[in-house]
Order: C-alpha cells, then structure tokens, then sequence
C-alpha cells in the first residue's frame, strides 16, 4: 500500500486543516485510527509541524472535498514523479549511540558461534571495523572482561533474514572448498539465558581464500594459561 511521505506529519496537517473522519486519515496515512484521534487529542505528535500533502502533489484538493462530503469515501494517493527513498534491507549501517556498547557482545557471539563468516560479514551485519573484530577475537579489546556474548538479532544490531543471508552465502562458500559445516553453523542459534563472559574458545577468523581446509576452520585456538 502506497503511503504518504512523511505519514505522521500529513495526519497532523489533515487534522488540523480538513473535516476529514479519523478513519479516512488513518488510512490515508497507514495510521491506526485510534493514533490519529490521539493527534487531535494533543496526545501524540506534539510540536510536529504538519505537512500539507496538496503542496507536494500527493492529495489533491478534489479529493480532500470528496472525503469531507462523504464519510465513507477512501482518499486516493495521487501519483507522483518524485522518486521515493528505498529501505535498506541489509545489515545497519549506522548503530545509535544506546546500541553501541552492546555490539562488542554481538560480536564476540557469532565468532563463537559462527566462525565460517568472513570478517566483512560480521562487519557488514553490525556496522563494525575489522580492527575491533579481531581484536575481541585475539582478546585485547579493552572492555574484554565485561564482554558477554550476545545474539545480535536479540540485540537488535541486525535482523534475522540479513543473518541467515549471511550464513548461507558462508556455508556455499565453505561447501566449494569441499567443507562440511556443523549444524550450528548454518543456523541462528537460540541466545543462551545464562550468557557466559567470553572465553579462550572463540574460534580464529575464517580464511576467504578458496583453499581453505576443514582443519584450518575449526583448529581449536590455544587456552590462556
């Protein structure tokens, strides 16, 4: 369903300037009714400046007076040739600030639990550096001892389609260099509900290259003594 730029404002704006009904407006905008009824309470969308669709050619004035003379008339989005943003489907490129102390955790969870992803994967699903990847792998990430692995879905750092997407263009990639995956490596795993501080056991970076070997994949990294 084809909505309005900036649906919140245009409510407020159709509120304020229209007769139009609550339930035309909520479907106009994509809104639930009872949401636009909070507008027009002074509820929600305080100091939101409304945006009047006629001006940017997304509702005509014809149709604002065909709603306002029928009740039961649904608005009609005109069309329009200015190009619309698209939505990222991949991994976040941006992380806010409330998110960024957990993305460490996030990290250190799938090179526990996914070491087949490249380091580029893992940055490119959580919005992270190389530098950083390695070093909460190689254990010298300043924060290391409050590090507690975490499944960055759970987090909120990614989603799970980008994850699996991840995961499985792994597993093809280990599957060409003739490498049988664990099970656990082409899954999400469940996040555990005792999350451990990491440990010595967080694998080494999984190599690119094509010749990589079953051995070199899951090599058991040597404890700290």
């Amino acid at each position: 369903m084809a909505l309005p730029l900036m649906p919140k404002a245009t409510a407020v704006w159709l509120v304020d300037n229209t007769t139009l009904t609550f339930t035309q407006i909520a479907e106009f905008t994509g809104m639930h009714e009872l949401e636009v009824q909070a507008i027009a309470d002074e509820e929600v969308a305080i100091g939101i400046v409304g945006v009047d669709p006629t001006t940017n050619g997304q509702l005509s004035t014809g149709e604002i007076k065909k709603g306002e003379e029928k009740p039961g008339y649904k608005l009609k989005l005109s069309s329009s040739d200015i190009p619309k943003p698209k939505a990222r489907s991949k991994g976040a490129r941006y992380t806010p600030v409330s998110k960024r102390q957990e993305r460490p955790d996030a990290i250190a969870w799938l090179l526990r639990h996914h070491p087949e992803l490249a380091d580029a994967q893992v940055s490119g699903l959580l919005g992270t550096t190389k530098p950083t990847i390695n070093s909460i792998r190689e254990r010298t990430h300043w924060n290391m001892q409050n590090i507690k692995p975490q499944n960055p879905v759970t987090l909120g750092l990614c989603n799970e389609p980008d994850l699996q997407k991840a995961l499985a263009l792994a597993a093809r990639r280990a599957k060409k260099a003739g490498i049988d995956l664990p099970k656990r490596a082409t899954e999400v795993d469940q996040p555990s509900e005792n999350n451990k501080k990491v440990s010595e056991d967080i694998p080494a970076a999984t190599p690119a290259s094509s010749e990589i070997t079953a051995e070199e994949l899951f090599r058991p990294t040597s404890t700290e003594s």
